[in-house]
């Protein structure tokens, strides 16, 4: 089955790097948080999401990532994000972080669809099939 691959870019802010000037570690986390967001809008979605009259959330439940290359203030990276498997609650999601055709990094992030209670406890549900859908969408 052909995964949906969606692009964006991220430039590198000077706030992002460290005393030597590269982009501090954890902040590939918040890239890789961004552009599951912008991947999830542009299906129609959202990581809070109103479904139906009761609120879903997809909240992390791992997320890793290898450096291969440093990255520095201003450099604009290119990020490939893939959906990796969607599960029957969960999905993992694949992200590529490039600049000039080098990958400068590979990450990964699950998220768990859950349903968000009144006392904002969450409740693991099966991944809905019309999301299902929207999210397997090219």
């Amino acid at each position: 089955m052909r995964r949906p691959v969606f692009r964006t870019t991220r430039r590198i802010e000077f706030a992002d790097t460290d005393m030597a000037g590269i982009v501090h570690f954890a902040n590939f986390f918040r890239f890789m948080e961004a552009a599951e967001v912008e991947f999830l809008r542009s299906r129609g979605l959202s990581v809070a999401l109103p479904w139906k009259g009761e609120r879903l959330g997809f909240p992390r439940v791992a997320a890793a990532c290898d450096y291969l290359q440093p990255a520095r203030f201003e450099d604009v990276l290119v990020v490939t994000v893939k959906i990796r498997r969607i599960g029957r609650k969960s999905v993992t999601y694949g992200f590529e972080f490039s600049q000039n055709g080098q990958i400068v990094a590979r990450g990964k992030i699950t998220s768990v669809c859950c349903r968000v209670l009144e006392d904002h406890q969450l409740e693991p549900i099966p991944i809905p099939a019309a999301l299902r859908r929207r999210l397997k969408s090219v």
